[in-house]
């Protein structure tokens, strides 16, 4: 079983505009709410895919229960802890004059330490039966960013592969407990390396970085750009495939989700590449964060060029 932990919840509104002008009043041309959170979005793409997944985290409020009620549909099994406060939502501003999105991030939610303990007992007993753990994100107000060398180290002692995918400072801190894989986007990477990523060479000199400080392997994703794979033996590409994009909020998770698919089915690497680009593109069809159809899915497969790359 695909196990995901979401610590901090999210509810995303996607609206559409014309033009962000200050001091106006707009009215959107459409709204989209959808999921958000990288390990829960993880767990809807699975859903689409027909794969099982449980997932867990922490929740609250009439918010959180609506993370529930657009996750259960798609054949999840949820298990979250409910804290203090209001799961947060985030506003995803879309202008149609393609200036470019704005996303207003909030923190709405608070962890108390017995809640903490609650969560972390929920995420020891699933382990037993867990192929894979799939964790990251932001935090919420009572959670440190050690918070997932914890999550990471509990799940290693019971030998469950861990996916990792956050940010500063919560990257840099569970790279320290070395998951088995990490998941960064171009900007992500550039913030814990210390140097802007633009060429698929620098994307490799900063996942070698990965492998040889961290003992992980990073999965870069690269936008446009494709995905690139620093494993410890070799480099994997996999080129982008060419779709119009309506929005790539949660095209990095589609990684996530076929990446821990790969290991949940026994299949290789570059299995789980193919299936997450795949995924990724078939999520940039649609508006909205990490919505996607499976027959996108399954139709793009037979198009991913995976490859190895070697650094010039």
């Amino acid at each position: 079983m695909i196990v995901t932990f979401t610590a901090n919840s999210t509810i995303d509104l996607t609206v559409y505009i014309p033009a962000l002008l200050p001091d106006a009043t707009i009215r959107a041309t459409k709204a989209v709410v959808s999921l958000g959170g990288k390990p829960t979005d993880c767990s809807f793409i699975l859903g689409e895919m027909g794969i099982p997944s449980l997932a867990l985290g922490f929740i609250a409020g009439t918010t959180g229960e609506r993370v529930i009620s657009l996750l259960e549909p798609k054949g999840v099994t949820t298990g979250f802890v409910q804290v203090e406060g209001e799961t947060r939502t985030n506003i995803v501003i879309v202008p149609e004059d393609n200036t470019g999105a704005t996303t207003i991030t909030t923190t709405t939610m608070s962890v108390t330490p017995e809640q903490l303990e609650a969560g972390i007992q929920v995420l020891q007993s699933a382990l037993g039966r867990a192929s894979v753990l799939v964790t990251g994100g932001t935090l919420p107000f009572g959670l440190q960013p050690d918070f997932y060398q914890r999550m990471i180290r509990m799940a290693k002692s019971a030998n469950v592969p861990v996916i990792f995918d956050a940010a500063q400072q919560n990257l840099e801190a569970g790279l320290e407990a070395s998951p088995d894989f990490v998941k960064p986007n171009r900007d992500e990477l550039s913030g814990l390396v210390g140097f802007t990523v633009r060429t698929l060479n620098e994307a490799y000199r900063a996942g070698r970085y990965i492998v040889d400080k961290f003992g992980t392997q990073p999965i870069i994703t690269l936008g446009g750009d494709g995905a690139l794979a620093v494993l410890r033996d070799r480099a994997i590409y996999a080129h982008a495939l060419p779709v119009t994009v309506v929005s790539a909020a949660g095209a990095g998770d589609a990684m996530l989700a076929g990446i821990a698919a790969s290991i949940e089915q026994g299949l290789t690497l570059e299995d789980g590449m193919r299936l997450g680009t795949a995924a990724a593109a078939a999520v940039c069809l649609q508006p909205g964060t990490a919505q996607c159809n499976r027959e996108d899915i399954e139709r793009f497969l037979t198009q991913v060029v995976i490859e190895p790359y070697t650094p010039a």
